[in-house]
């Protein structure tokens, strides 16, 4: 793995014994010894400590301030930015002029400028994006800070001490603290599903946070593996598998993240790439959209599986983009698309497993329900 970057966590996964993997152009942790499932459990019961520094972390400032850097960027995201409350964060996506998705990301308004998190394999195009598309704003990677992900019911009982009063957040809510690990930027945001927090760290510092984390006993470190299972019961995309250029926020079932005003009708209605296909698609309805599927039996139906609306059907009316063993529910899980009038909770598919048409229940999102804190 020697063409791979490192984080400042490297050292300390290897460590704590992790089977390390490429992933994003990092070499990272897919797993620890106490194995995918029980991390996956472990997580939803208790607290898991997540390694995210792959993902890339962009201020961008505007001589205007708020108003200026929001206006800005509303002209390449469909969100609602200028009613993005100060120290509250919102998600939205980047797309482009098809209506097709460049990447999700999450946007915080941090009172004269705003912060960025942006996935990992995006994050060089992101960057050249948002200069081209922001000629009059300052776009600034991020590069000395980690970014760890503490998720689980016990995560605010063992962040307070660390970072005191994040434990009255709310879900999206954002602060910068003060603590023995230099300033962290903390958002009440994860992408398990459950409770928890995203924290960006000085890097010199990562390993000491995450090592202190790591003390308490209901906090144990959790890989690439379980982080993908996690997000499928909570019905949450990743990016370039379930999501692309390929898609529509409204085909994905994304279409909350577009703000009202942004809307037709609405305050200012439009201008991002491909509104005229994405608002349309909100009016009138889409041809496909992404669905929960529940495989009856064991066998799982993964990424590729084509899905039929009879055992005899000779054209597959979908696909699965993303499946996977559901600890949780005991049960496969998978996420695809599928022609809407197929779309149905309740409605029986079939995908192909290795030459055999396996039922498949459409089934209502997220699989697990979301323990946020509202």
């Amino acid at each position: 793995m020697s063409d791979l970057d490192t984080t400042p966590l490297t050292p300390l996964h290897k460590a704590l014994g992790a089977k390390m993997t490429g992933f994003a152009g990092y070499e990272m942790p897919v797993r620890y010894p106490m194995g995918v499932l029980q991390e996956h459990l472990h997580t939803r019961a208790r607290a898991g400590l997540f390694d995210i520094s792959h993902m890339g972390q962009v201020l961008i400032r505007h001589e205007a301030g708020f108003p200026g850097v929001a206006a800005g960027l509303e002209r390449l995201v469909s969100a609602d930015l200028l009613g993005l409350g100060e120290k509250r964060q919102r998600y939205g996506v980047l797309t482009d002029e098809t209506g097709g998705i460049l990447d999700d990301l999450m946007i915080t308004n941090r009172g004269d400028h705003l912060l960025l998190v942006v996935n990992g394999a995006c994050k060089v195009a992101d960057i050249a994006h948002l200069r081209a598309g922001l000629p009059d704003c300052e776009v600034v990677p991020v590069t000395d800070r980690a970014l760890l992900a503490l998720q689980g019911p016990t995560a605010a009982e063992v962040l307070a001490p660390i970072a005191a009063g994040c434990e009255i957040m709310r879900f999206l809510d954002t602060g910068i603290f003060t603590s023995d690990y230099g300033e962290l930027w903390v958002s009440r945001s994860g992408y398990t599903g459950e409770d928890g927090f995203e924290i960006s760290v000085p890097g010199a510092e990562a390993d000491r946070l995450a090592r202190a984390l790591l003390a308490d006993e209901t906090v144990a470190p959790v890989g690439l593996g379980a982080r993908d299972s996690l997000r499928l019961e909570a019905g949450l995309c990743l990016y370039g598998q379930d999501i692309d250029r390929s898609t529509s926020p409204v085909e994905a079932g994304l279409a909350w993240s577009i703000g009202r005003a942004r809307r037709a009708g609405g305050a200012r209605p439009g201008g991002f790439p491909g509104a005229d296909r994405i608002l349309e698609e909100i009016g009138n309805g889409v041809a496909r959209c992404r669905v929960g599927l529940l495989p009856e039996g064991r066998a799982p139906m993964r990424a590729g599986t084509a899905l039929y609306p009879v055992p005899d059907a000779e054209t597959p009316l979908g696909h699965v983009t993303s499946g996977a063993f559901g600890p949780s529910l005991g049960a496969p899980v998978s996420m695809g698309y599928v022609a809407a009038s197929h779309a149905f909770a309740g409605t029986r598919l079939f995908g192909e497993v290795r030459g055999k048409r396996l039922p498949v229940a459409v089934v209502d999102l997220p699989f697990v329900p979301t323990g946020y804190k509202r």
